[in-house]
Formats: C-alpha cells, sequence, structure tokens
C-alpha cells in the first residue's frame, strides 16, 4: 500500500525572490514536504502543489514561467522571419478525402490559414464531382464558434437514410465534447444537445442513436480528475438527455470503456469494452433489444467487426495472429476454432480492412511502408494496388456497395494528395493535387536499418535535402513516438519543410512499443520492457553520430505524449548525447499519471506503481524521478493548460525540477500554451506560434543560420 504524507504549504511564490542560472532568472518554485511510501521507498514530490492547475499560486507560476521563456525567445533574432515563413509553407488549400453520403460528396478544405477546416459538400450527378467549385455549400464551419479558432469538429455520423447526422465541438483542445443533431436535408441544427462525452462516437438506430457518455464531472476539476463510471445510452430525438436510457453500465468496474457499433445491416449491436490503450471485449446483442452475449472475452486480444453479412462476422483480430488476420464466423458459433480464415497472417503487419464493391482492401506495413490488396469475399486474391510510392495512405474503402472512393496519399515532403479508385478496374487516378511553394524534389527519402541493444534491426526514415554531405555538421532532428500499438509512417508536415529547407536532418527511427511489426514489437516495448524503447532511441542516435549524419553538438530531440515521455526518459539517461530536448505534453511523473483523468487506461501499456513490481521498473525510468544534478540539453517543455489527456502537472513538475538541477549551460524552459489542450483541433494560428517558438528555440540553440 502507498500512504500519502501532505505537509502545509507557505509563500509558493515569490515574485522578488529568482533562481539564477545559465543567466537566466527562472521564477523562484517553492517546495512541499510531500512523502509518499511506495511499498517501503519513500519518494519526495516537492512539487505537488502544481497538480491543482486551476489554484491562483499556480496560474501565477505559470505566468512567470511563461514570461521568462518569452523573455529568452525574444532574443532570437531571426524569430520573426522563421513565423512569416511558417505562414507561407502553411498558406495553401489542404482539401480532406471526400465521402459519399447519400446525394452529396462530402470533403474538409482550409484555405491556407483557416484556424480550423471547414465542411463542405457537392451535389451528386452522374459525372465525377469537381470539389472545391463555387457552387460548393459549407456545411459545417467550425471557425464560427469562436473567434479565437479555439472550438473544433470532432466526429460526424450520419443515419442510414443520410437525412439526419451527428456532430461534436470541443473547446480550447480538452477531450470532453457537446454533440448536436443536423437535418442534412434543411441544414437546421435540431435542440438535441448531448454533453459530457469523450472516446466515443454515434450508432444511429430507428428514432435516435447510441453514444457513451460519462457522469457530469466536477466543472472546477473537470481537466483533471478521473473519468469514471462510462456509460452506454440511447437517445431519441426530440427528448432531453436527462431521458435517456441506459443500454449498458458496469459500475463494478469503473475504469473501462465503452463504445458501440453496428454495421450497414444494422441487424446486430455490437459491445466494445477495454481497460485501457490494449485489449478488447466483445459483446453483442439484437439491436432492437434482447440480452447481451459474449462474443470474446478480454483482454488478451483485440477484436473489431469489419462486416456482416446475415448471421457470417467478418473480424479483424489479432488472436492466434500477432500480426492479425480477417476471420469469418457464424454470430451462433463464436469461438475460434469454427472460423474461417479469409485473409490470413503475413509476414507484414494487417494494419487495416476497407470495404467497397463486396470486397475487402487489405492495408498492409511493410517495414512501416503503405501497401493494399484486394481480396473477395471469400478471400479470393483480387488484385494488388499500385500506390504512388513511400508514403501513407488513409480513408481507402467506403461502403458496401460503392463501386468507387477517394483516398489520400501524403510523403514526408509532400502534403495529401487525393487519388480516385475504380473498383471495376482497379485503377487510381490523381484527382486533387496541392499547390506547393517548393519543389518536393529537391528533398530525399531514404529508409535504413541498424542494430539495436539487443541485435534486434530496427527500421528509420532519413529525410533530408538532396547533396547533402555527411560530415557530421549537419543539425538532425530525431522524432519517435513508441507506444501504445501505434505505428510511425511517412507523413507530411508545412512545419517541418521550415527544418528541412535550411539544411536540417529528419529522422524517425520505428521503434519498439509500436505495432510496424506486430503484435510481438508491440510488446517488446511496453511493461517492465519499456526500458527497450529508450535503448532503441538512444541507438538510433549514435547511429546517426556513427554514420556522420550528424553530432552531439547539432542533435536535437522530439517527441510528444507518450513520445514526450520518450523524450524525458532519453534525456535525463543520456543528457550527453543531446543538444536539445523537446518533451511535448509529456507522460513524464510514471509514478502518479494515473490519478489523473484517463491515465488509468494507460495501465496496461505502463503498469501503475500501485503494483510493487511495477513500481520497480517505473521507478527506474520515470523521468520526473530521474533528474539529477548534470548538465542537460537546451530544453523546451511544451505543454496546455488544458490538457486533460496528459495533465500538464506533468510537465509543471519536471520543468521545475529540471531547473532546479541543471548545472550546465543550456536554458531549462516551460512553455504552456493557453486555452490549448493535448493537440487535436488545436487552431492554426496557435500551431503556428508553438512552431515558431520550438523551431527558434532548435535553430539557436542547434547554431544554424536562418
Amino acid at each position: 500500500m502507498k500512504k500519502i504524507f501532505l505537509f502545509t504549504l507557505s509563500g509558493l511564490l515569490s515574485v522578488s525572490s529568482w533562481v539564477s542560472a545559465q543567466n537566466i532568472k527562472y521564477p523562484k518554485t517553492d517546495t512541499i514536504k510531500q512523502v509518499d511510501d511506495y511499498f517501503g521507498t519513500k519518494i519526495s514530490d516537492p512539487y505537488r502543489w502544481l497538480e491543482n492547475d486551476t489554484a491562483k499560486a499556480v496560474m501565477q507560476w505559470v505566468d512567470q514561467e511563461n514570461a521568462v521563456t518569452e523573455g529568452y525567445l525574444s532574443t532570437v533574432p531571426y524569430r520573426d522571419k522563421i513565423k512569416t515563413r511558417l505562414k507561407e509553407l502553411q498558406n495553401y488549400t489542404k482539401i480532406g478525402s471526400p465521402f459519399k453520403k447519400g446525394n452529396y460528396l462530402y470533403y474538409s478544405k482550409n484555405d491556407g490559414l483557416q484556424n480550423q477546416a471547414v465542411i463542405y459538400r457537392h451535389a451528386l450527378n452522374n459525372e465525377l464531382p469537381t470539389i472545391n467549385s463555387e457552387n460548393d455549400e459549407v456545411f459545417i464551419d467550425p471557425n464560427l464558434y469562436a473567434k479565437d479558432g479555439t472550438v473544433s469538429l470532432g466526429g460526424m455520423q450520419f443515419n442510414k437514410e443520410n437525412t439526419l447526422m451527428t456532430y461534436t465541438l470541443a473547446k480550447a483542445g480538452s477531450d470532453w465534447q457537446t454533440m448536436y443533431v443536423k437535418d442534412v436535408i434543411t441544414g437546421r441544427v435540431l435542440a438535441d444537445t448531448i454533453r459530457w462525452v469523450k472516446f466515443g462516437g454515434t450508432t444511429w438506430h430507428g428514432n435516435g442513436f447510441f453514444y457513451s457518455g460519462y457522469p457530469k464531472p466536477d466543472e472546477k476539476k473537470m481537466y483533471s480528475n478521473e473519468s469514471v463510471n462510462q456509460k452506454v445510452y440511447y437517445h431519441t430525438l426530440g427528448t432531453p438527455q436527462s431521458e435517456d436510457q441506459i443500454v449498458y453500465e458496469d459500475d463494478a468496474h469503473a475504469h473501462r470503456y465503452y463504445s458501440v457499433y453496428t454495421t450497414e445491416e444494422e441487424r446486430y449491436l455490437f459491445l466494445d469494452i477495454s481497460e485501457g490503450t490494449y485489449g478488447t471485449e466483445l459483446w453483442y446483442k439484437d439491436i432492437d433489444g434482447g440480452e447481451w452475449k459474449l462474443l470474446f472475452a478480454g483482454f488478451e486480444n483485440e477484436y473489431s467487426v469489419i462486416d456482416t453479412y446475415g448471421d457470417n462476422l467478418y473480424v479483424l483480430t489479432n488472436d492466434h495472429a500477432p500480426n492479425k488476420h480477417l476471420v469469418r464466423m457464424n454470430i451462433n458459433e463464436n469461438n475460434n476454432e469454427n472460423w474461417t480464415i479469409i485473409i490470413p497472417e503475413q509476414e507484414m503487419v494487417l494494419d487495416g480492412v476497407g470495404l467497397a464493391n463486396k470486397h475487402f482492401f487489405a492495408h498492409y506495413l511493410q517495414d512501416a511502408k503503405a501497401l493494399v490488396t484486394e481480396y473477395g469475399l471469400d478471400g479470393e486474391k483480387i488484385r494488388g494496388i499500385d500506390l504512388p510510392g513511400i508514403g501513407t495512405i488513409s480513408s481507402f474503402g467506403g461502403e458496401r456497395l460503392d463501386n468507387d472512393f477517394y483516398y489520400t496519399f501524403n510523403t514526408f515532403t509532400s502534403p495529401a494528395s487525393i487519388f480516385h479508385y475504380n473498383c471495376e478496374n482497379g485503377m487510381s487516378d490523381l484527382y486533387k493535387a496541392p499547390e506547393l511553394k517548393y519543389n518536393p524534389d529537391d528533398y530525399v527519402t531514404e529508409q535504413v536499418f541498424y542494430n539495436s541493444t539487443d541485435g534486434a534491426k530496427v527500421p528509420m526514415f532519413i529525410v533530408h535535402k538532396k547533396g547533402i554531405k555527411l560530415d557530421g555538421n549537419n543539425p538532425c532532428l530525431l522524432y519517435s513516438y513508441g507506444g501504445f500499438s501505434i505505428n510511425l509512417t511517412p507523413s507530411y508536415s508545412a512545419s517541418r519543410m521550415l527544418f528541412l529547407e535550411n539544411g536540417g536532418i529528419y529522422a524517425m527511427p520505428n521503434i519498439r512499443g509500436g505495432n510496424e511489426y506486430g503484435e510481438k514489437w508491440h510488446k517488446g516495448g511496453m511493461l517492465e520492457n519499456k526500458q527497450q524503447v529508450f535503448n532503441d532511441f538512444i541507438t538510433a542516435a549514435e547511429w546517426l553520430i556513427k554514420n556522420k549524419y550528424t553530432s552531439k553538438s547539432k542533435l536535437a530531440i522530439s517527441g510528444r505524449s507518450n513520445g514526450g515521455l520518450l523524450i524525458g526518459a532519453c534525456m535525463t539517461q543520456r543528457p550527453d548525447l543531446f543538444k536539445v530536448a523537446l518533451p511535448g505534453v509529456g507522460v513524464l511523473d510514471m509514478l502518479r499519471y494515473h490519478k489523473f483523468t484517463v491515465g488509468w487506461g494507460w495501465s496496461v501499456e505502463y503498469g501503475n506503481s500501485d503494483s510493487k513490481e511495477a513500481f520497480n521498473y517505473l521507478i527506474k525510468y520515470s523521468p520526473l524521478h530521474n533528474v539529477r544534478k548534470a548538465a542537460y540539453p537546451a530544453t523546451l517543455v511544451t505543454t496546455g493548460d488544458h490538457d486533460d489527456r496528459v495533465v500538464p502537472a506533468h510537465s509543471f513538475k519536471f520543468a521545475a525540477t529540471l531547473q532546479k538541477n541543471n548545472t550546465g549551460k543550456n536554458p531549462s524552459l516551460i512553455r504552456i500554451d493557453k486555452s490549448a489542450g493535448h493537440g487535436a483541433g488545436k487552431p492554426l494560428s496557435k500551431q503556428i506560434d508553438e512552431d515558431t517558438d520550438v523551431w527558434s528555440f532548435v535553430f539557436y540553440n542547434l547554431g544554424m543560420n536562418y
């Protein structure tokens, strides 16, 4: 058991008292006598008071830290020029992959520097539609809801008749969303409003829809308190939320996620239950009533119903197939002994399956590169799909009877182009390409493989200008994630182009913890194996230095969220190896992460300190608890004051500890964005502001000229 001893806090902030370090006057961050007992090990937590992010003293501390960071960044002579160039790079028309619903083609578009993308629709006729025309209708414009662009659009779900749809809006980057209903025919927004939803979509049926929601939180602590007791509801149109029917609840397991979905046939309702970010339990029932029946017990594997034909289910799973396979089974014979393998497991990871023309489109990852194969309902291979090159696809598929659809393809140096796929002949035609203010052909992407500490071969993408000299003098940004079975594939960033066009090298290793090589690769970097993730990343840095791509004095490292944990762990384990460190919205206190919002759901990935076994390995790498007196890289911690995914207390406590213990000449700064969350839905203006500060910090500390 863990016992908490909390003593009083006095004089938290003294504005006139400063700590001088490296010619930067950091705010004085007072300490409290907070000691936790973990299975006989006493751990001090002197900055526990910073967890109360709505307290006046904490808000004062935030303002003072931001003032110090702004004072430092204001001395970077080319900061304004960087911002001007970032605006130029972002100022192009961005169009999302179109999708058909009823008599319309819907798509998202940002004219260039709009804070939020706008949803448009185009009336369909017998010809291939030309989107982005003057006749296209604005369907939803999130920019109208807030002058500063801090209201963002979440998911949209249409009913079967395509006459009604739900959509969600989030404020200031929070995970909390409010759901609205819109009449697709008239454009009128109905009175139905659903609050306190997160992590769950909408499933329409009859005169209403199913959704997952939480009890109303304490609004004073809605961004930090645990989110528990999620339930599944059915909302009948025209009635208040208070009358919504509870379809599923389980108060005995408050720390679980619940979501429901159906297939196009709308015969069965499927209930997905998870205890965290990996592993599912799957139940089902007749959509019009009846009892819930267990289909697959949790939580060792993952299951997702792709489609149904009567009592036959097509299920994508890693049960008996770590790289996943697609199986067909009769719903009345729900065990893996009676299923038929439709798309067998391969050495490549089966990352997803799309539908169209009564065929399956299997999306594979081959060394983290996209590959697509088309299959029939019985598993016969129809054809391989030719893709434009090394890159990432999205939205590859449509609805069951569609004979064509649209998808996007992007690379490290080219933003998403839209392609039209014809199911009859298997041909992809370029439908819409972005207009750029630079030549992507000036850059090259290569993939190398290096051996990690345990001998495993790890792939790494490297992007740079053509003709670059490998003399060890190139500035390099090393980025990765390494967790939660999330894959890193080639993707475009307008902001990153600023670094590349100024001679920078971008390197992205596919380290353990992701799913690039299936569940074995994921499990090789989770729980007690988490240190291997950091070893993979550190080895990537050493490989880049050994092969003269860069040097210690020219190497910056970056990661966000779980990637922020990666950066925090690596910079505290090897502070000598990097010149710049950028831990963004990071999980940095590994002993208390599960105490906030939905952090409990990450226990399946990390383990948590309520377990002695987990405590023993968490304490060894927890970034907050491994800061010691040392010379650290130039560090810019970034977070948002409305981040209710990874609460800002992680970054607050880490920055304060780093400022106290950094004995070197490099700065230890924190940038706290106001009215911003974990990252999703962040207005473009705020993205540009943050990118300006991050790149100014990187350029300045790597000695780059602009």
